[in-house]
């Protein structure tokens, strides 16, 4: 080993980098070679000179830290819990005691970085590069412990909180409002970031603003989408690389001095990650910035521009050193770097076996792994030499820079912040900005904007019709209690969608927050000020509308009262769910309580139970509701100095002859004075308990409400986190537990294997498999089916429809691919890569397509998209299910029908052993962050694929995007395995490396607009493709990347402005590949074709597709503890809330109406139970749409009645539940032909609203589309259903129609009628009518013609009196039924019967829209 030394003495190394240069600025740019040439440098060292004039000191930190541990909890992997297994409290017991193990994360880590360094991190991923760069970035939550000291500056890190905006993180995930423009969320972040102290030069802060602005887009090159959305994957906006530069450059606005990039050249393309790269070396060079990057991945023309690199392994730091000693040091070690292979993945590759290479007379002694490297390195000069610049942080020069930075940054804040105030501008400066981009999100989603609005108007129409003009008499009463207390209930149904919207904008405002870009409280404010102007206009047609057909006081006081109330009671609703929202930190947990909250204030408002009427042991909630408050003031406003005859019913005696209001008196009216025929409104208020005064105190009272819930929603929302990290683990599902005990397998004595096994490096697997495939012809052993068939395409172009005209994608392409052959498809971003290979595999259902795609010459066959794999680039996956179970599915539902189950299963055996699976077969997917690993999904996503037995070709949408170069040099190399086992295979890749570039076989590359450059060989080592390019004055030097090379030329970095297309248009390559297509087409079409058609759509017959996929949905549900839980809990609480509420209700005539309402509660399960419901459909039906149609796996009917089927047990247990929680609780009769049918009936309305939720979410575009569009259905329904308005008194254009359709009113009469029908009545004495009648007759003599006539039901107490007559309105409940146009007994069952036929037809809406959602495919014309 006594290489190392000598090698040292040859570069003298001064000990503290670069020192001498970093003195005199203007001589850096031959610090590193190729930084100088990026075009903007110059402008950001005019930018460094006027600050310097306007005397704004340089911001230079730096940072430094040695022995840096940090620990996590994490086991290697998990068990999942199911459904039943939860409930094992004894094993769970047991489970408990052993503590999860602590896992070493980063292991001693140490390093500096200076004012103008940059510090590449590499490391595979898991090995801990983004925990160091969040230790670097101080951003210290969810690890739990942290040793080791980290100076920024000379400023420890615990001093530098106040300063979190000038040390700043670039995570991995694209954050953001995918509503805004580029422009607006550019905008917003620079708007924040306006230093107080302006440049020279700089006239003002707009200006300043406009500068950065325009200089960060342009940085990036993405000027041009200033005005497109940034989008996510719902909503159509900038490409993915796009998105990963807006984030680059919103990054930049803070103009930090510390930065750390977490792999921010994913999606990126190599020339303009190299442009980035570019950019970040210039602003580190003359900004003086500490720059720390992590990269996958890297081209050497990105690694040649860095100075230092450490390399991670596991957490243990095995190399720290500068970059350019990096390769030779490893190389005095024995290892072997082959020329133009990418440094950063031959130093990743150090310790794994399949990849490194040793010179053979260092066979014996190389460092085998991490700890070996480790020991060599720490044993080396070059450690000693590193370590002696960890001084750094007590130097003078790290002090003066720190004072000088601490000034900078005081000069450039506003001077009315605190001290430690991370911001930079004022405080109404800030909420400023937040209102403007409040504003600009409510625009931007104009439809759900449009819905609210619209959906109001449709409920205050339907509203208005069903209280239509109510009467201003005794019978008037209850509906116009029924309207102002629907006028509630509306809006604040419409703003439960504040807790799903506070989980959308959560992740952006904690990025925002680290950036210090506003306060949290800033954004509450802003949020608030952007509803007002929506909750105005909402209120104003709700409440024009409602107010004038209803029929309510029409005075101009009165009115404005009822508007000013219910503009307050709604604005409090909204902060009562956002503070909902803002405390939960899981939406689950959210919305659980938000439909809890809703069912219990709907409850305690005063309309369903009278304040007098409430039990003691709930009436406090009656104090603490906002709503309850809003109803009070309503009624005063409305019933305030009226005088209210009494008619009908509540006047005993009337009808012929009675006529004589001296012998006559009010009955069942509350306030009612004996003897009287009328009621003053004033009595009438009284006798809830409400008065006239207290209105505009209540209104006071809601506005508290208010500002409480403000109070509390900024206090929550500062207290938000982003979620923790536990390293990525593996979750095993409870019943598989015993097949992958490996995993679980005890770290002490295992702990080596367990980690060989998961990295993949044992070297056996790979090789024998390859060796087996090549020993042998025909079917391989390995059991890998051959394709036969030539798949061609030929004068390809394809346009689609946009505003400003067609716009054309593809530009006639044109090519093959055949057995044994991996195609390779390249091109910038945005040339139409995925385009093409959505075009070719007949994913697209929008555009036209012209030229002609063929299978052996012959059109495609009804069979093509099942026979041709198609991998894309998002890996959609079930996530309860496990890695087997997902092959599995596939190959049952993909090979055809003809083969044996017992084969398929094997053949996904075969699969599992070629794609190296084993190890994590029986683990749940799960959700990226929380189960497999980007690299394990992606293996999944080709081994669906895979097992179906594609027989004419796969096709694979960029598989190496976000993979780190190990993991995508072996998926490369599982695609080169398949292709030499007979599969053809056709890829899109972006920013290939040599090694990747060299496993292809030919080349399709596409420029800007889908217009081929070159189609062909790619020869050994590049050298056809390298040739062509040559022949027209473009050579490759040899340590040139072809690859990159290619797209830089075609691009036009390197381009010379010459056109490509035209070049390879007039090229013999272009007439030689059109002879060979045309060649190839003619001979496969007069040979025999090598794929035959089975003809069938679908491989398997419906039946079998039905029997699979709802077995999938089963188990899906049957581990999705949460979901299942939720339902549960949501059931048995409404029905305790509701059972207490109204416990043992009596027999009086009040007590009729509270049998009502308490039926009428079961009924408001629905909404709480529809949020959970419908995100969990629409996920399901996102991974059908997106992967599962389009391969023709299985056809919607399966997919519907699978997820139908799989609720059914669980809505059978929630009924139980509920009904065992509530029937005899609320004191209904125990005789089981009245319980067993009400169970009955309550079971079927389980069934009734589970179809109506998912046959709106089958049809809606998204989760909140659906949760806005529920309020509108329910409502309706619950408005018809005859108890908010009797039959009798709803309108005649509803009551023949509407009323007869809604399975609702069905549902209530049904258990109405088996729960109070037949029981007695007993009046109160405040219930009773009392009168004496004329010249004293008997009362029995007087009232016998009203007995007879208009009071059939009524009973008279004593008939014998001669005065002071009292008579009770009902005998027994059927009486009450008949006015609720319930006239036998049998109607129970009679609507019970419907109620059945209801159900089955909500579940046939569901397979309907379905239907009408399910579009076709284009195919080439």
């Amino acid at each position: 080993m006594t290489v190392t030394p000598t090698h040292h003495h040859d570069h003298p190394h001064d000990g503290n980098g670069s020192s001498s240069e970093e003195e005199q600025w203007p001589g850096f740019e031959g610090h590193f070679g190729d930084a100088g040439d990026w075009a903007l440098k110059p402008v950001v060292q005019q930018m460094r000179d006027r600050d310097e004039r306007a005397g704004l000191p340089p911001r230079e930190l730096g940072v430094t830290w040695k022995n840096l541990t940090v620990q996590a909890v994490s086991a290697d992997a998990a068990i999942h819990e199911n459904f039943l297994s939860q409930f094992n409290v004894p094993k769970l017991a047991k489970e408990s005691r052993h503590k999860p193990p602590l896992k070493t994360i980063l292991d001693n880590s140490h390093g500096c970085v200076k004012p103008g360094e940059m510090l590449l991190v590499l490391g595979r991923p898991g090995s801990g590069c983004t925990t160091l760069l969040k230790m670097l970035a101080n951003k210290r939550e969810g690890f739990s412990s942290v040793t080791g000291d980290v100076h920024y500056g000379a400023m420890p890190a615990s001093e530098s909180a106040p300063y979190r905006s000038q040390i700043v993180m670039n995570t991995e995930e694209e954050l953001f409002f995918p509503t805004l423009t580029v422009g607006q969320t550019m905008e917003f972040a620079a708007r924040l970031k306006v230093p107080n102290k302006l440049p020279d030069g700089v006239a003002s802060a707009e200006q300043s603003r406009k500068e950065t602005l325009h200089f960060l887009l342009e940085s990036m090159g993405i000027e041009h989408t200033d005005g497109t959305k940034v989008g996510n994957e719902y909503v159509r906006g900038v490409s993915g690389g796009e998105r990963k530069r807006v984030s680059i450059i919103e990054c930049l606005t803070t103009r930090a001095s510390v930065f750390c990039w977490d792999n921010s050249t994913r999606g990126l393309d190599a020339s303009t990650a190299l442009e980035y790269t570019k950019a970040i070396r210039a602003l580190t060079d003359v900004l003086g910035i500490a720059s720390i990057v992590t990269l996958y991945q890297a081209g050497n023309g990105i690694y040649n521009l860095f100075d230092k690199v450490l390399v991670l392994e596991s957490g243990k730091q095995v190399f720290y050193g500068p970059r350019k000693d990096a390769r030779a040091f490893t190389e005095s070690l024995g290892f072997v770097c082959s020329d133009g292979a990418n440094v950063s993945d031959y130093l990743t590759g150090l310790t794994v076996p399949t990849e490194r290479r040793v010179r053979p007379e260092f066979l014996h002694t190389f460092p085998r792994n991490a700890d070996m490297l480790k020991a060599a390195y720490e044993s080396s000069p070059m450690f000693t030499t590193m370590t002696s610049e960890y001084s750094y942080p007590i130097t003078d020069e790290a002090v003066e820079r720190t004072r000088l930075f601490k000034e900078g940054v005081a000069g450039e804040k506003h001077g009315h912040l605190p001290a430690n105030s991370p911001m930079t501008v004022s405080f109404p400066e800030q909420v400023l900005a937040c209102i403007v981009r409040q504003y600009q999100i409510l625009l931007g989603d104009k439809a759900t904007m449009i819905i609210k609005q619209g959906s109001t108007l449709i409920q205050a129409l339907i509203a208005g019709s069903l209280f239509y003009n109510a009467p201003d008499n005794s019978g008037g009463l209850f509906s116009k209690s029924g309207a102002l207390f629907f006028s509630l209930l509306h809006n604040s149904l419409l703003s439960m969608s504040e807790v799903t919207d506070s989980f959308n904008g959560r992740p952006v405002l904690i990025k925002h927050k680290s950036f210090g870009l506003y306060h949290p409280a800033a954004f509450c404010i802003a949020q608030i000020a952007a509803d007002i102007p929506s909750i105005l206009l909402q209120i104003s047609i709700f409440a024009v509308v409602l107010y004038f057909m209803v029929g309510f006081t029409l005075s101009a006081s009165a009115f404005f009262a009822y508007w000013i109330l219910l503009f307050a009671i709604t604005m409090c609703m909204t902060a009562l769910f956002r503070c909902v929202g803002a405390a939960f930190s899981t939406f689950d947990g959210a919305s659980k309580v938000s439909g809890f909250l809703v069912g219990t204030l709907i409850m305690y408002t005063g309309y369903m139970i009278q304040k007098p009427q409430m039990h003691p042991w709930g009436v406090w909630i009656y104090w603490i509701n906002p709503l309850a408050y809003g109803f009070n003031a309503l009624l005063s406003n409305e019933f305030h100095n009226k005088i209210i005859p009494c008619v009908t019913i509540n006047l005993v005696p009337n009808g012929p002859g009675y006529d004589d209001a001296l012998h006559q008196s009010c009955a069942g009216v509350g306030g009612a004075v004996q003897g009287q025929t009328f009621v003053t409104g004033d009595q009438y208020l009284a006798s809830l308990s409400y008065s006239h005064a207290h209105l505009w105190r209540n209104f006071g009272i809601v506005w508290c409400f208010f500002v409480l819930f403000v109070a509390i929603t900024i206090i929550c929302t500062s207290r938000w986190r982003s979620p923790a990290e536990g390293g990525p683990s593996l979750l095993i599902p409870r019943e598989k537990a015993k097949v992958a005990q490996i995993l679980l397998a005890d770290e002490e004595s295992q702990g080596s294997v367990v980690h060989e096994k998961r990295t993949g490096t044992n070297s056996e697997s790979d090789d024998t498999v390859v060796d087996k495939a090549e020993g042998s012809g025909g079917k391989d052993e390995s059991g890998l089916i051959r394709n036969t068939s030539v798949f061609t395409w030929k004068n390809l172009s394809y346009t689609v429809k946009t505003p400003t005209g067609d716009r054309l994608l593809l530009d006639n392409v044109q090519g093959w691919v055949k057995p044994g052959m991996l195609g390779a498809l390249m091109g910038s971003s945005g040339a139409g890569k995925t385009t093409l290979l959505d075009v070719l595999a007949q994913r697209k259902t929008e555009g036209t397509i012209k030229g002609s795609i063929m299978v052996d010459g012959r059109p495609l066959p009804v069979s093509f998209q099942r026979s041709a794999g198609y991998c894309e680039q998002l890996d959609v996956h079930e996530p309860y299910a496990t890695v087997r179970e997902a092959l599995e599915f596939s190959a049952l539902l993909r090979q055809s029908r003809d083969v044996p189950r017992s084969e398929k299963l094997k053949y996904v055996e075969t699969i599992i052993d070629l794609l190296e699976l084993h190890d994590i077969a029986d683990t749940l997917i799960g959700r990226v962050g929380n189960g497999l690993t980007v690299e394990q999904r992606k293996r999944v996503t080709i081994g669906v694929e895979l097992v179906s037995k594609p027989s004419i070709l796969i096709f694979l949408d960029e598989p190496t995007s976000g993979l780190d170069g190990q993991s995508a040099y072996n998926t490369v190399r599982f695609l080169r395995k398949l292709a030499d086992a007979g599969q053809a295979v056709l890829v899109t890749i972006h920013q290939p490396s040599a090694q990747l570039f060299a496993q292809f076989d030919t080349l399709l590359l596409l420029a800007k607009g889908g217009k081929t450059v070159y189609f062909g060989d790619i020869g050994e080592g590049a050298r056809t493709v390298k040739d062509y390019f040559a022949r027209y004055g473009m050579p490759c030097p040899d340590d040139a990347n072809p690859a990159e090379r290619m797209i830089d030329i075609v691009s036009g970095h390197l381009g010379g402005g010459r056109d490509w297309n035209e070049v390879w248009l007039s090229s013999p390559e272009r007439a030689a590949a059109e002879k060979e297509l045309n060649n190839i087409i003619d001979t496969a079409a007069a040979a025999p074709p090598g794929t035959t058609d089975d003809g069938h759509e679908f491989a398997m017959p419906l039946w079998d597709q039905v029997k699979i996929v709802s077995h999938r949905a089963n188990v899906s549900l049957f581990r999705n503890v949460d979901y299942v839980n939720n339902k549960i809990a949501l059931h048995i609480s409404s029905a305790l809330i509701n059972g207490f509420s109204f416990w043992m209700i009596g027999d009086s005539v009040g007590d009729l109406q509270l049998r009502l309402f308490t039926v009428f509660n079961f009924i408001f399960v629905a909404p709480g139970a529809l949020n959970q419901l419908q995100p969990l459909f629409i996920e399901r039906r996102d991974i059908f749409e997106a992967r599962e149609r389009k391969s023709k796996m299985y056809s919607w009917v399966a997919f519907v009645t699978g997820l139908i089927v799989s609720e059914l047990p669980y809505l059978c247990i929630c009924a139980v539940l509920y009904f065992v929680c509530w029937y005899y609780t609320v004191g209904f009769p125990h005789d089981s032909n009245r319980a067993g049918a009400t169970l009955f009936v309550m079971l079927a309305y389980e069934l009734i609203y589970t179809g109506i939720g998912q046959f709106i979410a089958a049809y809606a575009k998204n989760a909140t589309f659906a949760a806005l569009t529920n309020p509108l259905l329910i409502g309706t329904l619950v408005s018809f259903c005859g108890v908010l308005v009797p039959y009798g008194q709803i309108q005649v254009f509803w009551r023949y129609w509407f009323y007869w359709l809604n399975p609702f009113n069905y549902m209530m009469g049904s258990m109405l009628v088996f729960d109070v029908w037949g029981t007695d009545v007993t009046c109160a004495d405040r219930e009773f009518a009392s009168f004496n009648p004329p010249n004293g007759t008997t009362c029995a003599k007087y009232l016998a013609g009203y007995l007879q006539g208009m009071g059939q039901a009524a009973n008279l107490v004593n008939p014998d009196a001669t005065a002071g007559c009292r008579v009770c309105p009902y005998r027994d409940g059927s009486d009450y039924m008949r006015m609720l146009n319930l006239n036998e007994y049998m109607f129970g069952w009679r609507n019970a019967a419907i109620v059945v036929i209801f159900s089955i037809s909500s579940y046939a809406m569901v397979y309907a829209l379905m239907k009408l959602r399910t579009k076709t495919s284009k195919k080439a014309e």
